[in-house]
């Protein structure tokens, strides 16, 4: 039985490299994207997540024409796009009297036309599936450094900016009396959301890291009441969901971007029947 176990949840990771770089990857992911998941939620800007998730592919697309399939290059493309998609549909939600969600939907639409179309120009070198589910298994060491190091300095400056930044969502009127009003906290983190799309693509594609962000913070705000334990609720289900998707997806011989982000829906699922049963 003992052995049975072992070959089944530890041996694949274990015995393959790829497999060890690709829990890696998502280890790292799954710390610090709940958290950043947990803020969209609270500051009720989810969808501008999802807007950004798109919003990147231009920018790879473009990096691609410049410079081909370069790793660096695709996150320079990748964040200069997010970073201004989220500024203009920012700028047309003060300028104008349209809501936030409306400007973040027409940007996005906009930026996931345009990318399909660069990316299906770029021909078979660019593969639009591959952008938008990842490969995880094919994270090699450049791009595993790249998602440890971005993710470590993001979780630093979101401990930076934590309190402050929770403080806006809850009572910004307080936070402007004492002299942190204005953007620049928003700013900061729309940019960290930027740039972890931007890293968890290049294993995840964009919908899935989108998911592995969104689906346990959701799940964690169905089950707690205090941010701590949401925060770590949030977490601990996006660790599980990246190791039994890694495993299920190996053993099943399933892609396992959506294994994982399925793994987390469904975690999602059952945190909803428990509400429901509370209820």
């Amino acid at each position: 039985m003992i052995n049975f176990m072992y070959d089944v949840l530890i041996a694949p990771i274990s015995d393959f490299v790829f497999m060890q770089r690709a829990f890696a990857a998502c280890f790292a992911s799954s710390i610090i994207c709940p958290v950043l998941g947990i803020v969209l939620l609270l500051k009720r800007m989810s969808l501008m997540g999802e807007a950004l998730s798109h919003g990147i592919l231009p920018g790879i697309a473009i990096a691609f024409f410049i410079w081909g399939v370069w790793l660096p290059g695709f996150t320079i493309g990748g964040m200069v796009a997010g970073f201004l998609i989220a500024g203009l549909s920012l700028l047309a939600s003060q300028k104008t009297r349209l809501p936030q969600d409306a400007s973040f939907s027409g940007f996005y639409l906009f930026a996931l036309a345009l990318g399909v179309l660069l990316i299906s120009k770029a021909g078979g070198a660019m593969n639009v599936m591959h952008l938008l589910f990842g490969s995880v298994l094919g994270v090699d060491l450049a791009i595993l450094r790249t998602i440890i190091i971005l993710s470590a300095l993001s979780l630093i400056i979101v401990r930076m900016i934590f309190r402050p930044l929770i403080y806006q969502c809850f009572d910004p009127l307080f936070m402007q009396s004492v002299g942190y009003g204005g953007n620049r906290y928003t700013v900061i983190f729309i940019g960290l959301v930027v740039i972890n799309l931007v890293t968890a693509c290049q294993a995840l594609g964009t919908l899935m890291a989108l998911g592995l962000m969104m689906i346990p913070a959701i799940t964690a705000r169905l089950l707690c009441n205090s941010l701590r334990w949401t925060l770590c609720v949030a977490i601990i289900s996006a660790l599980l969901s990246s190791y039994i998707g890694l495993i299920v997806s190996y053993h099943a011989e399933l892609p396992t971007g959506p294994t994982i982000v399925l793994v987390a829906s469904c975690l999602y699922m059952a945190a909803l029947i428990t509400t429901f049963i509370r209820k």
